[in-house]
């Protein structure tokens, strides 16, 4: 397969504690008391920024509470230059998790919940940084997954301890958890593979990379103005409700009908991984507005021809055929996976009597299929983690070369974007991410990734 190769253009990361545009409530300056919000999250991604001007030695807490008092919460400590996560549970609080703070005196803390996992941030006059995090004690005590239970909790924030001293702030604000940095870009298309394009600006989808390994993280809706690709706006927040939990389900696909206004959706079950639990892809329709706000998303499995775990999934319409690729993983302790596709009858539906064309059992670290129309050819193309390239495939998934272009860390996804005709940019954009990480030391693996764009 020959083409031009594509060359970097811009890179940049995306970082956000409360996601713009999706805030629940901000105050302005002042001294303020315990304040409880009348709204929960829609789902247990969530976050509270406190900007800090006076506090007391009894210090400053944001995070979740009911009605009674009991929740998760962030505490700024000052008397112990610390952070810590608080669980109360029957008016009894249980300290899970603490650490000191290095740099000095915060100026902004805030409380992240991403999952069950709870992590508090500071800022003493360089930005953001994770303290403090913990997952499992709190899941030992409270299950925020659960509907009822996160139904139940407000956001909240005021003085961890009123009594001890006043809390004076320079402004607060609570809303939907935004991301560490994004991953796993996939176009939101039309059956045929036409990608979602308003106003200039192009529909992708985006793993919203949280506080920690996968179950952490969750799907975002994004536009692209492709006239300058570093134009990135989150417009949506997708979850999924299922097995009587709310996850954040990612790394998927949305697949438009404009003339019904209905989309098809397609995940993948990282909400709840665990190597016992494997993963699985999903699907659910639902009308043109899921693009945009707040979701909960009510999926059920979507049949693939694999006795293994499958993720990253890429449906689109070829000769009249549906064409689903994905990966297929046949361990994930450790991990192995390889790209596969499978078609479906003549004017079949989506997802209906799939059969196998076949897998690249020669790799084990290959993921982020994609359908990408390239040079007037239907290509599957993947990400070689192991080789560094990005192998292509017929629709026979025989190989028939490799994309050009700069392979990053982490396996980046070759999401191929295609521009306007006389775009001072070029005729094709590739659209991916790297294995950058943001608070390692403290978070451990999952928080990735940058941005980058590539042009030819």
């Amino acid at each position: 397969m020959k083409s031009d190769p594509f060359a970097i253009m811009r890179r940049f990361r995306p970082f956000a504690v409360v996601s713009p545009g999706f805030e629940r409530a901000v105050a302005g300056p002042g001294p303020t008391g315990q304040y409880v919000s009348d709204s929960s999250p829609v789902a247990p991604f969530a976050a509270v920024e406190l900007e800090l001007a006076e506090v007391g030695v009894g210090g400053a807490a944001a995070g979740l509470l009911t009605a009674g008092g009991d929740g998760v919460q962030v505490t700024y400590e000052p008397a112990r230059a610390a952070l810590s996560v608080t669980v109360t549970t029957d008016g009894r609080p249980t300290v899970v998790r603490r650490r000191r703070l290095r740099g000095g005196v915060p100026q902004r803390v805030a409380f992240v919940v991403c999952e069950n996992r709870v992590t508090g941030l500071a800022d003493v006059g360089a930005g953001w940084v994770p303290v403090v995090s913990e997952r499992d004690r709190v899941a030992a005590l409270v299950d925020l997954r659960v509907p009822t239970t996160l139904a139940r909790h407000n956001f909240a924030w005021g003085p961890a301890q009123p009594e001890r001293g006043d809390l004076v702030l320079r402004g607060a604000r609570c809303g939907t958890w935004g991301m560490t940095g994004v991953r796993d870009p996939h176009l939101v298309q039309l059956a045929d593979g036409t990608p979602y394009v308003i106003d200039g600006a192009v529909y992708l989808t985006m793993t919203c990379a949280g506080p920690g390994f996968f179950p952490a993280a969750h799907w975002g809706v994004f536009t692209l103005d492709l006239a300058a690709p570093e134009r990135l706006t989150q417009v949506g927040h997708l979850f999924s409700r299922r097995d009587g939990l709310l996850l954040g389900d990612h790394a998927g696909q949305v697949v438009v009908d404009p003339d019904a206004g209905r989309c098809w959706i397609a995940t993948s079950s990282w909400g709840d991984f665990t190597p016992e639990v494997g993963v699985h892809v999903r699907q659910t329709s639902a009308d043109l507005d899921v693009l945009h706000g707040e979701h909960v998303l009510d999926t059920v499995p979507l049949s693939l021809p694999t006795p293994h775990s499958a993720w990253d999934p890429a449906a689109t319409v070829i000769d009249g055929r549906w064409h689903v690729a994905f990966v297929e993983s046949p361990s994930q302790q450790p991990f192995s996976f390889r790209p596969a596709l499978a078609v479906g009858p003549i004017g079949g539906s989506r997802g209906e009597d799939l059969a196998l064309v076949g897998s690249d059992t020669s790799l084990d670290q290959c993921e982020g299929p994609m359908l990408t129309r390239l040079d007037g050819a239907w290509r599957l193309l993947a990400s070689d983690g192991r080789a560094c390239r990005y192998p292509a495939y017929d629709l026979g998934m025989q190989r028939v070369g490799e994309l050009a272009a700069p392979y990053l860390s982490n396996i980046p996804h070759p999401q191929v974007v295609p521009l306007p005709a006389g775009s001072a940019l070029g005729r094709e954009l590739l659209v991916t991410f790297d294995g950058t990480a943001w608070g390692e030391r403290v978070l451990g693996y999952g928080t990735h990734g940058d941005v980058v764009v590539m042009s030819r």
